[in-house]
């Protein structure tokens, strides 16, 4: 955390709606400059008029919008930290049966994502002399489970980008923090990876009282909220009742 006096900015990806949006209201509510990005322009100007955050509309999976996105950063003020949240599943098929559209699809947006942004950011974190590269993976970057091949594929490529790059960089004043969290209910991750099945989506959650976006908002906040000389390698938030991916305490289903 550096000593300036001046409000330290960050740049929060898939900030259009569940951990991205929260984290975005959180850091704001912290007195952050928040440069809000997501492919949904009207989202992302409903959260800017509520939270004051700065909204830019891109799509991480294209060269183009990072680039003019990271110009956006830089005429603007810089930064001093990213939150790189955008990602998501897609399905929950066998390797036997597994969508290679949906495989390539979730390779484009959680890990090459990550490292458009991470890439770009980089010389602008160096430039205010330290800063941070927080990476929201998953405990499926952990650990393996039924049907889950594709993204907890992805999702240990995403781990791999955050602890090699704290290995290269090491010495550096920018720290590389990863975020790991267990199941959480928001509006959209699973109702996506079911493509629009809310009765299937629905049942991630039953029986048990699972994350929310402001849990796992508040878990980055405290990371980056940390002195200078102090980084978070990795921090795993599960819900009390989920042991591991596929062990979860349930009532009444």
């Amino acid at each position: 955390m550096p000593t300036t006096d001046r409000p330290r900015r960050a740049l929060v990806t898939g900030a259009s709606s569940g951990i991205g949006a929260a984290t975005v209201r959180r850091l704001r509510a912290d007195g952050w400059d928040v440069v809000a990005t997501a492919r949904r322009a009207d989202r992302l100007a409903a959260l800017a008029a509520d939270t004051g955050a700065d909204a830019f509309a891109a799509d991480v999976t294209q060269d183009a919008d990072v680039a003019a996105l990271l110009a956006h950063v830089r005429e603007t003020g810089g930064l001093d930290a990213v939150v790189n949240n955008a990602g998501g599943a897609l399905g929950l098929d066998t390797v036997e049966e597994a969508d290679l559209a949906g495989w390539r699809a979730m390779y484009e947006l959680n890990v090459l994502g990550t490292l458009r942004v991470t890439q770009g950011v980089l010389p602008l974190l160096r430039e205010r002399g330290e800063g941070d590269v927080v990476v929201v993976t998953s405990t499926a970057g952990q650990a393996p489970y039924p049907g889950g091949a594709g993204y907890t594929g992805v999702k240990h490529a995403e781990r791999m980008l955050a602890t090699t790059l704290r290995w290269e960089i090491v010495g550096e004043p920018i720290r590389v923090i990863e975020i790991a969290p267990g199941n959480v209910a928001t509006e959209e991750f699973s109702l996506v990876r079911f493509a629009g099945d809310a009765e299937r989506a629905a049942k991630v959650y039953a029986g048990y009282q699972p994350l929310v976006a402001d849990d796992v908002a508040d878990t980055i906040a405290w990371s980056l909220s940390r002195p200078a000389h102090v980084n978070v390698d990795l921090l795993v938030v599960r819900p009390r009742a989920q042991a591991n991916n596929t062990t979860i305490a349930r009532t009444g289903v």
